[in-house]
């Protein structure tokens, strides 16, 4: 009897492994890494910013409005910086299916 799966999982390897050595695909990656590794780092200091200034300096505790300190008003933009980050995603992410439609039509010539 003939294994069907065996010859799906060779030609399925044979096809990611020449789309990894695709040109786009190179292209592809930079891109996504040339936003995603930036945003990552920098929503990352951004979100731990505010417990080491809470936890080790009195910097936030000083009102800016009223009874509303600096800290509420960091911790209130990390929502703003949350949605503004994945808004930005969203619209690189057009140029990255872009992209990988463009490989795809590539790697079926």
């Amino acid at each position: 009897m003939h294994d069907v799966t065996q010859s799906a999982q060779t030609t399925s390897h044979h096809s990611a492994h020449s789309i990894t050595e695709h040109e786009t695909f190179h292209r592809l990656m930079r891109e996504k890494n040339r936003f995603i590794v930036p945003a990552i780092i920098f929503s990352l200091l951004f979100y731990f910013t505010l417990p080491i200034l809470t936890s080790y300096t009195t910097i936030l505790n000083t009102p800016l409005i009223g009874d509303i300190t600096w800290a509420w008003a960091f911790a209130f933009s990390q929502f703003i910086m949350t949605w503004t980050l994945c808004v930005l995603y969203s619209r690189r992410a057009r140029r990255f299916d872009a992209l990988v439609q463009q490989l795809k039509e590539e790697v079926k010539s």
